[in-house]
């Protein structure tokens, strides 16, 4: 093969490659953008109504066998982030979640909710304190199994270790919250 037989080759794989990379979107959440306080939680001085967006994925791996999805806070104030949501289990058919879909009896059949970190499973929205931005990355993974064996009570970091070990392929998108810090004059 002559070497402009071999440039060519190597275009097509590497356009190939690129345009079949897994993606995650939403059409009420934009990357890099603040979140709406309708996504808020309504909880520990945030009045929000705790909605969860909705999601579609592309382009997953062509031998995936399920998905799970996160929402991680990097900035939250304890020193390891704090995970506001964690599904899994959910088939590999799936490529969507519709809007406020992110509880157990919403989510496709079979689909499992971890625990977050308020040692409960099910979907908290951001809730920052004041002064600070925070970003929370919403994550889908492409797994290379049917279920994750995951205990009921395990902890997100023991779902994050299993997710770890499987994924073929995963796709993100981070947006931010920030609440003002108030000002009282004197």
């Amino acid at each position: 093969m002559n070497s402009i037989k071999k440039h060519l080759l190597w275009t097509v794989l590497c356009v190939s490659s690129i345009t079949q990379a897994f993606e995650l979107s939403s059409p009420d959440l934009k990357n890099g953008q603040a979140i709406s306080a309708e996504y808020y939680w309504n909880q520990m001085g945030c009045n929000g109504s705790n909605e969860s967006p909705a999601l579609n994925w592309t382009k997953a791996p062509p031998n995936t066998r399920s998905f799970a999805i996160t929402v991680y806070d990097k900035d939250a104030p304890t020193g390891s982030g704090f995970w506001h949501y964690v599904a899994y289990d959910l088939p590999a058919t799936t490529t969507q979640i519709q809007r406020g879909d992110l509880r157990l009896a919403q989510l496709p059949r079979g689909a499992k909710e971890g625990n977050t970190d308020l040692g409960k499973p099910g979907f908290f929205g951001p809730c920052p304190p004041p002064g600070r931005l925070h970003h929370y990355t919403w994550t889908i993974y492409a797994l290379s199994v049917d279920k994750l064996p995951v205990d009921a009570q395990a902890s997100p970091a023991m779902v994050g270790f299993y997710l770890w070990q499987n994924t073929l392929d995963k796709a993100s998108f981070t947006v931010t919250a920030e609440k003002k810090k108030k000002i009282f004059l004197i």
